[in-house]
């Protein structure tokens, strides 16, 4: 019987974890088995629970982990002293480097989620929207100080975080540009656009 094959960086379980990523990008969480992912990592299905106790427990794993970075990310930001417009630009630039960096992770987070059991899909819930409306404060911030022209703050968040997610396509084109070109431009489009 093969065994899970772990590097210096990784558990086993973090090898189950990203592999598990990987398929429920390609083939959705609903579709994919655990049988599936024994295959995937080689390793038979029983080896599997020695590591993790169900497919539910991965997907818990991959969305809140992903959602910590990003809140983390986000509290760092705002409390930092830079102006309202160079606080756009890094939660952006992060966002970015995350769907780019590690993307099977971040678009599980972001697309599968709702296959969660409670407590865990309300918690999630409860994380996006704190997330989101992080960041609209962030915008009104900018808009009361005259740094941000004077828009719908969840609106632009919504367009924002839209046009990262849409980052997927980047993903397949077979003519891709660089990924530090890729997050220039989208800044360079998305914050050009708020400034007053």
């Amino acid at each position: 019987m093969a065994k899970i094959k772990s590097n210096r960086n990784s558990t086993r379980k973090e090898v189950i974890i990203t592999e598990a990523a990987k398929l429920f990008r390609e083939k959705g969480f609903s579709a994919t088995s655990m049988r599936d992912l024994a295959e995937h990592v080689g390793v038979e299905a029983a080896s599997l629970y020695n590591h993790i106790s169900s497919k539910a427990e991965i997907l818990q794993e991959i969305c809140f982990k992903v959602a910590n970075l990003f809140m983390t990310h986000i509290e760092e930001v705002d409390s930092s002293p830079q102006s309202a417009i160079a606080k756009i630009e890094a939660i952006l630039r992060f966002h970015i480097r995350q769907m780019i960096e590690h993307y099977e992770e971040v678009y599980v987070s972001d697309r599968e989620w709702k296959h969660l059991t409670e407590p865990y899909m309300q918690n999630m819930q409860s994380q996006r929207r704190a997330y989101r409306q992080r960041i609209a404060l962030v915008i009104e911030e900018g808009i009361r100080k005259g740094e941000i022209k004077a828009i719908d703050a969840p609106t632009a968040v919504l367009i924002m975080l839209h046009a990262v997610s849409g980052i997927e396509s980047w993903h397949r084109s077979t003519k891709k540009i660089e990924g530090h070109v890729l997050e220039d431009n989208m800044v360079m489009i998305l914050v050009e656009g708020l400034k007053k």
